[in-house]
C-alpha cells in the first residue's frame, strides 16, 4: 500500500487561542505518551502545567506563563523530527540551536508531504487536494471565520506575547503560506494549459471528422456521376 501523509496548518495566534479555549473547557492530553526515540519524556523533561485532573477555567496569562506548555510552537514540534534535538531533553543543546534544527526539520517534512492545506484558505485547500489526489468533493469547502479563537478579544501586547511564544510556528506558517500559494498558482497554470490542450485536440478532432465527411461526400458524388455516364 502507498501511504500519503497530509496535514493542515493554521495561523499560529488563532491556533494558540483555540487550544487555550479548548483546555479552558477541560480538555487534556493525558493519554498522549509523547514517545520519542522509544521512550516517553521524564517528569523533569516535561513537567505538568497544572495539578489535578485538568486545567479547567485557566486564564490566558496562566496558560502563557507555563514554560513547558506544549501549545507553544505546537505545529513545528508536531512536524519536526524531535530525535534530532534529543527529544524533550532541553539540556542537549542551546535553545537557539534547538529552535533552528526543529524549524528546518519541520519545513523539510512539510515540503515533502504529499499534501498540506491552510485553514485560512479553505477553497484553495480543496482545489489543491482535488488536483493532488484526483478526487472531487461533493460540496465546496466553507470558510468559517467566526471561530472561538476569533471571538477572543486580545490587546496588541498580548498578541505580541503569543507571537513570541510561537516564534517558530510564526516562521513556519509564513514559509507554508508562500509554498502553498506557489503550488496553487502552479496548479492553476497547469490546469489552464491542460484545458487549452484539450480544446485544441477537440478542435483538431472536429476538423478531421469534417475532412473525412467531405471526402466521403465527394467520393459518393463522383460515384453517382460514373453510374449516370
Amino acid at each position: 500500500r502507498n501511504f500519503y501523509y497530509i496535514t493542515m496548518l493554521r495561523d499560529p495566534v488563532s491556533r494558540y487561542l483555540s487550544e487555550w479555549k479548548h483546555v479552558q473547557r477541560g480538555a487534556t492530553w493525558k493519554t498522549a505518551l509523547h514517545m520519542c526515540d522509544g521512550r516517553p519524556p521524564t517528569q523533569d523533561e516535561l513537567p505538568a502545567c497544572y495539578s489535578g485532573e485538568d486545567w479547567t477555567g485557566v486564564p490566558l496569562p496562566d496558560f502563557m506563563n507555563c514554560p513547558s506548555n506544549l501549545a507553544n510552537n505546537r505545529q513545528v514540534r508536531m512536524l519536526a523530527d524531535l530525535s534530532l534535538v534529543g527529544c524533550y531533553n532541553m539540556s542537549s543543546m542551546s535553545e537557539l540551536e534547538r529552535g533552528r534544527v526543529l524549524l528546518a526539520s519541520a519545513k523539510s517534512n512539510l515540503r515533502n508531504m504529499a499534501f498540506f492545506g491552510l485553514t485560512e484558505f479553505q477553497r484553495k485547500t480543496q482545489y489543491l487536494f482535488e488536483r493532488t489526489f484526483g478526487l472531487h468533493f461533493i460540496r465546496p469547502f466553507t470558510q468559517i471565520n467566526s471561530t472561538r479563537a476569533a471571538s477572543v478579544g486580545i490587546s496588541e501586547k498580548v498578541r505580541w506575547r503569543i507571537e513570541g511564544l510561537n516564534a517558530l510556528d510564526m516562521e513556519l506558517y509564513e514559509y507554508a503560506k508562500e509554498l502553498f500559494l506557489r503550488r496553487y498558482q502552479y496548479n492553476r497554470q497547469r490546469q489552464h494549459q491542460e484545458e487549452r490542450l484539450r480544446r485544441r485536440q477537440e478542435r483538431q478532432q472536429r476538423q478531421r471528422l469534417h475532412r473525412t465527411y467531405l471526402e466521403v461526400a465527394t467520393t459518393e458524388d463522383y460515384g453517382s456521376q460514373v453510374v449516370r455516364w
